[in-house]
């Protein structure tokens, strides 16, 4: 009887972790495009762009990943306003050195003709990220 209401509690705590806030959103993730790709489609759909540099050795771009990249409002918001290049610092060389990183995460934004709007290195946990990606969105209705 025991091992019944155990296999049970289990059950109850993987449907919870897939219905949760990163559960779902994980499963789903970002729509992250090549910089190439990314700076064109930009210019095509009039959306803005969101750049990110990242490295596997990083610990704050795993922070980044996990918490601010698969929380599902960042993810929704980020889609439907904003193509999302993802650029890896250390197999991408050139254009880490274009845009000067020298830290990591490193997180920069444009507009839909690849004008630079802001940047923003560190991590940036979900809320406030969520803050910055409205507020350019913002600034656009404003003008």
């Amino acid at each position: 009887m025991k091992r019944g209401k155990l296999g049970l509690v289990c059950l109850i705590i993987i449907c919870f972790t897939i219905v949760s806030d990163n559960g779902l959103a994980a499963s789903t993730g970002i729509k992250w495009h090549s910089f190439k790709e990314g700076m064109v489609r930009g210019n095509s759909t009039s959306k803005k762009i969101f750049l990110n540099f990242h490295a596997d050795w990083c610990g704050y771009c795993h922070v980044m990943e996990k918490k601010t990249f698969r929380n599902r409002s960042v993810i929704n918001y980020l889609d439907k306003n904003f193509i999302s290049i993802k650029v890896d610092f250390d197999r991408e060389k050139k254009i880490s050195s274009l845009f000067r990183v020298k830290g990591l995460p490193d997180n920069w934004f444009f507009s839909e003709d690849g004008e630079i709007l802001g940047h923003r290195p560190g991590y940036i946990p979900p809320k406030a990220f969520l803050k910055i990606l409205k507020s350019f969105i913002a600034g656009d209705k404003k003008k």
